[in-house]
């Protein structure tokens, strides 16, 4: 959590500060006395502007997943097959849509003439 916090450039005091907590707090976290609960740990990784899972990865993990086509590479072929088909779906339910309002379009043309 430390290294979000610096890359941000928020003390612990100022991170406290929009986390609602105190300081010390924070600084238990960071060296492992503490362990926050689930709705701290969204508030400051809403506030570090990460995703939460991303203090669960080590440094190598969180750097690794920096881009999506390295994410893509990671993922189980049972779940990019799962999520290639939502795609082609959602594309396929868009180009439905669309294509009906042009021949609505079209329609309501014809329709004034």
């Amino acid at each position: 959590m430390k290294e979000f916090r610096k890359k941000e450039g928020f003390s612990q005091l100022k991170l406290a500060e929009y986390c609602n907590t105190s300081p010390g707090y924070i600084g238990e976290i960071e060296i492992g006395r503490k362990f926050p609960s689930t709705e701290m740990i969204e508030k400051i990784a809403y506030v570090l502007r990460i995703e939460p899972y991303r203090f669960f990865k080590t440094p190598k993990d969180n750097s690794f997943f920096s881009t999506t086509e390295k994410q893509s590479q990671c993922l189980p072929n049972s779940i990019k097959k799962q999520m290639k088909a939502q795609i082609k779906k959602h594309i396929k339910t868009q180009v439905n849509r669309a294509t009906r309002e042009i021949l609505n379009e079209i329609d309501e043309i014809i329709n004034k003439y």
